[in-house]
């Protein structure tokens, strides 16, 4: 069956952990973790992404009081300036091992199943924009902020 002469399908993925609480963490929460990681601060990172500060803080304390650990942490200079803590580097790293090992397989059945390949939703976005997926791009598609 062919689409016409349209690029393959992109798989597209709604990952996310809760308790009895609610939604704890989720790929939005790590895209914000990483671009804390990568701004030196939770303002520069919630930009980065597309929303408030109020928001981006509000979804870091949500996970936090869920998890009993801090994220993040200001920096020494106290200026504004935020990093991960060892917890928070620690909960992005095995999210997007688990992401990408449930990424994979999603994408390996579909192409097992229907009749085009089929494209994973990082190496396409890459593609098409020569840069990573962002919140706002991650929220385009559905997922959690």
């Amino acid at each position: 069956m062919s689409l016409g002469g349209v690029k393959p399908p992109v798989v597209r993925l709604r990952l996310w952990l809760e308790t009895e609480e609610g939604m704890f963490f989720g790929t939005g929460r790590g895209m914000l973790l990483e671009a804390v990681e990568r701004n030196g601060s939770l303002k520069k990172a919630a930009e980065e992404l597309g929303m408030s500060y109020r928001a981006a803080w509000g979804k870091i304390r949500a996970s936090e009081k869920v998890l009993g650990v801090m994220l993040i942490e200001q920096t020494a200079s106290r200026k504004g300036g935020h990093i991960l803590t060892p917890a928070g580097r620690l909960l992005v790293d095995k999210f997007r091992q688990w992401y990408d090992a449930v990424e994979g397989i999603a994408v390996e059945k579909a192409r097992q199943i229907f009749p085009w390949e089929c494209r994973a939703f990082g190496d396409d976005h890459r593609e098409r924009t020569g840069r990573e997926a962002t919140q706002g791009d991650v929220q385009e598609e559905g997922g959690e902020g």
